[in-house]
């Protein structure tokens, strides 16, 4: 990871751009980034949380640099803190450049997660040792 990244973040996810998630210039959508960024907070926070989470916010997003087809775009993750049912993510997604070992932050963000039971409800978070 590069000397700007998030400390204590953990490699939560990573994926190949594809054409189909471009513009006919060859940029991936932003859309395409973010959701990226909430499946890797989903699968952290639910680990966290010892079960289905749910998000419930999002905190500015602000696309930094762009993400071309067959760039590799890494989505890490840190947990910034526990509530009774919530649990705040940093995410950061970078983009691998394709054929180059260049590293860019491409945007960050922060996430709000919700733990539920099977209704949707929101749920204690029992668990003391977070992932």
């Amino acid at each position: 990871m590069e000397s700007d990244a998030i400390p204590g973040a953990e490699l939560t996810l990573r994926t190949l751009a594809m054409p189909a998630d471009a513009n006919p210039a060859g940029d991936i959508f932003g859309g395409w980034v973010m959701s990226q960024m909430d499946l890797a907070a989903f699968v952290r926070a639910n680990d966290i949380a010892d079960g289905r989470t749910v998000t419930v916010a999002v905190r500015e997003i602000v696309f930094k640099k762009p993400v071309k087809i067959g760039d590799t775009l890494c989505v890490y993750t840190a947990l910034e803190k526990i509530g009774r049912t919530s649990i705040t993510l940093r995410v950061e997604a970078w983009s691998r450049k394709h054929k180059q070992h260049l590293r860019e932050k491409v945007t960050d963000a922060t996430f709000v997660m919700v733990a539920v039971d099977d209704d949707g409800n929101p749920r204690e978070i029992l668990t003391e040792n977070p992932v």
